[in-house]
């Protein structure tokens, strides 16, 4: 056995060096490029996905606009008395001028709805025998036909009286559309006592929308339009099909974004249309993704193995030549290992390259030295930095359990007063001592706020009173934490403390398009009086510096402090971006 090791391991120095060299360079470092051009091919395809995700989110939204455009157009048209005269008394004017004024009204509602694609046709039936059409029909219009459509079936119309067909036979003429099926929305028109008087049809062609996506693409990549049931419904290339398996893939997993299909060799995309329950689905080929990334490969690998040989050459060299002096340099290095590093290779025994690493030795023995000592200097400064955290905790959280138990006391004495006291009290330095968030919902705000208040009106014997005003929809925007208890604080200490009468402090907040406004509004004797009034202080007040210097962090110069002076107290005011933070289920509007 140690023979084997003998002829398998080498024993001259230059040799040693060459195979390691070869072992633990060359060999890792070429596995790290393979392993780095499957992680950028992974990249590329990730990016790429996303810009497809992003378009697929652009398409989406294209479509949820086609449909809300049908949505507005059916509003205006139940809320159009022109459309209404002329459904329910068409016997008013003749023919021709009820299909004018039809007509005009189609044409305004393109110019306003901005559909200079011509995807969306309307139709409009009365009751009687009158249909109307913004497109030329593929057949000629028979009244009793479009009456019994099964799309006009009441039965399968939601409380709204409408509902949408995603499979309706395309009606149009083909000169105008070659689609096979549009996206229908049928609907009644009906009056304020819900009394119909009229239908309508608006439809969408989702075909010739697709396929004009298809063609702005860059890609070889196909688009498709699959119910959530699997069933194919459009494609941008028509006679392209997805396999079954794939259907099963994004049915399956919903929340995912694309995944790779081995069968076919490519990526796929796809997004839920939930007011539809449709995917809008894409397909790349991976090939095209990958085609300028193969060649770069190539060459890159060709080039890496040619500078490898050469170097391998020069490192052979190179090792020769250093090999005879390096034994006593080796000598040296076990006794600097033995001495702690405090050892130094003497310079005048060498020369050349050898002298160069020698020099480099030395300096290397004495800035790891040096380094040593800074490491163990800075692990001693954060034992103690972390010994003061640790301290810096105690007080605060001795202070709220030592509320606890006052608390308990109270309430084992039947003391309501102390008893919400301590809790208020508990809930502010609760607050205080939760450094994980700068931010939180406005709600919570408000009741850190009455917290306060109710620990303020015991002090001051209820000598003033505090009134909320917001919106309901902005109970969960964000607001800076405990920044609105230090206004309530200065308008009680500086305003309404020394008011001989009732002082009331209102809190209003509201909302300005993206933005949030908060006020803070007493009675007190305002500004001026309470600058005279002033008693100094031991300590300089931080409030309002504080809140306008945490405003400033925050939001740049999006965050803004006033302070309004009347003669019957004082406003101030802050101005941040609304953010709105819903919690996940919560029924609440946002």
């Amino acid at each position: 056995m140690s023979k084997l090791l003998r002829i398998l391991i080498p024993q001259k120095l230059k040799y040693r060096l060459f195979t390691a060299f070869v072992c633990l360079i060359l060999l890792p470092f070429s596995a790290l490029n393979i392993y780095n051009y499957q992680r950028i091919e992974t990249l590329v395809q990730k990016k790429i996905s996303q810009q497809s995700h992003y378009q697929l989110e652009q398409m989406y939204r294209t479509l949820e606009d086609q449909i809300s455009i049908a949505f507005k157009t059916l509003l205006f048209l139940k809320q159009d008395d022109t459309v209404k005269s002329v459904l329910l008394h068409p016997e008013q004017r003749n023919e021709l001028e009820n299909k004018r004024l039809m007509e005009n009204i189609f044409k305004n509602l393109n110019n306003s709805f901005f559909l200079y694609n011509p995807s969306v046709y309307f139709m409009i039936l009365d009751l009687t025998e009158s249909a109307y059409t913004s497109y030329p029909p593929k057949d000629s219009l028979i009244y009793s036909d479009l009456r019994g459509n099964p799309g006009f079936d009441r039965g399968q119309m939601n409380t709204g009286s409408y509902h949408w067909v995603p499979n309706d036979t395309n009606y149009v003429l083909r000169d105008v559309s070659t689609s096979a099926y549009l996206l229908s929305l049928y609907a009644y028109l009906e009056d304020t006592r819900n009394k119909p008087y009229g239908m309508a049809r608006i439809s969408i062609d989702y075909t010739y929308w697709l396929r004009s996506i298809h063609k702005q693409s860059d890609l070889e990549q196909q688009y498709f339009l699959i119910t959530r049931s699997g069933e194919d419904i459009s494609q941008s290339v028509p006679g392209s099909l997805l396999s079954a398996k794939v259907k099963a893939g994004f049915a399956g997993q919903p929340g995912q974004q694309y995944f790779i299909d081995k069968d076919s060799n490519s990526l796929i995309n796809y997004i839920y249309v939930e007011s539809l329950d449709w995917y809008i689905v894409n397909r790349i080929p991976l090939s095209v993704l990958f085609v300028e990334i193969e060649g770069l490969k190539q060459q890159y690998f060709i080039t890496f193995f040619v500078l490898t040989a050469i170097f391998l050459m020069m490192t052979f060299v190179i090792a020769t030549t250093i090999t005879r002096p390096l034994s006593h340099l080796q000598n040296k290095m076990k006794a600097a290992v033995q001495k702690s590093l405090k050892i130094r290779l003497p310079e005048h025994k060498f020369s050349g390259e050898i002298l160069d690493l020698t020099r480099t030795f030395n300096t290397m023995l004495d800035d790891t030295h040096l380094l040593i000592q800074k490491l163990k200097a800075e692990e001693r400064q954060k034992e103690a930095v972390h010994f003061q955290m640790l301290l810096a905790q105690t007080n605060p959280h001795f202070l709220l359990n030592t509320l606890n138990t006052i608390k308990w006391i109270a309430i084992r004495e039947h003391n309501e007063d102390i008893t919400n006291m301590t809790l208020s009290l508990g809930k502010l330095l609760e607050a205080s001592l939760n450094t994980d968030k700068d931010l939180i919902h406005l709600k919570d705000e408000i009741e850190l706020v009455e917290a306060y208040v109710h620990i303020q009106q015991v002090r001051y014997a209820h000598k003033f009173e505090l009134t909320t005003r917001y919106d309901e929809d902005i109970l969960y925007a964000l607001v800076p934490k405990l920044s609105l208890q230090p206004l309530v604080e200065n308008a009680i200490i500086h305003g309404i403390s020394r008011l001989p009468g009732k002082g009331l402090i209102e809190l209003i907040v509201h909302r300005e398009e993206h933005r949030l406004i908060v006020e803070i509004r007493d009675n007190g004797a305002g500004m001026e009086q309470a600058r005279m009034n002033k008693a100094p202080r031991k300590r300089p007040g931080i409030g309002l510096s504080n809140i306008q210097e945490r405003l400033r962090l925050l939001y740049r110069e999006e965050g803004t402090l006033e302070v309004l002076s009347t003669g019957e107290g004082v406003t101030v005011r802050f101005t941040i971006p609304l953010l709105l933070s819903t919690p996940y289920g919560n029924e609440h509007p946002a």
